[in-house]
């Protein structure tokens, strides 16, 4: 049996550290990656949080939802707690989210550079409509590239 590979933790500065500073504003920089340990292999990992929230541009009242990530690496995985943290820092973002959720796949996007990513925003109703919104982005492979 072979043995498992090691994970590269050591570009990480969130994780393991106590005393948070939430941001503000939406800020990308707070992405971390790690290396992908199994950078030959597809398969599928999926970020879900209940707990997203933004404001309204025009009223600025609070929007609630739920955010969906799910992806197929190639060379970086996102690093999670990143990813809360993140995500965390739209509370005080004023987006419609239609823009919020192509903004998250873009900034996504940019930090892992995966095979493919979709992310889905499923928003509490306001005046009994509810909004779900759903951006995909797939990487061209590179001709006479052997893998992703």
């Amino acid at each position: 049996m072979a043995t498992p590979p090691k994970s590269d933790a050591s570009g990480l500065t969130l994780l393991g550290k106590s005393g948070t500073v939430y941001p503000e504003r939406a800020d990308a920089s707070i992405l971390e990656t790690f290396p992908n340990a199994h950078p030959g292999r597809t398969y599928t990992v999926t970020f879900e949080t209940a707990e997203f929230t933004s404001l309204c541009p025009i009223t600025g009242q609070p929007d609630f939802g739920t955010i969906r990530v799910r992806y197929v690496p190639a060379k970086a995985c996102i690093e999670s707690k990143s990813l809360k943290i993140y995500l965390f820092s739209y509370r005080g973002e004023p987006a419609f989210m239609e823009t919020l959720t192509n903004r998250i796949l873009d900034d996504l996007w940019a930090a892992c550079e995966p095979v493919e990513m979709t992310v889905t925003g499923e928003f509490a109703a306001r005046g009994g409509v509810s909004i779900m919104v759903e951006a995909s982005r797939r990487a061209k492979k590179m001709e006479g590239a052997g893998s992703w």
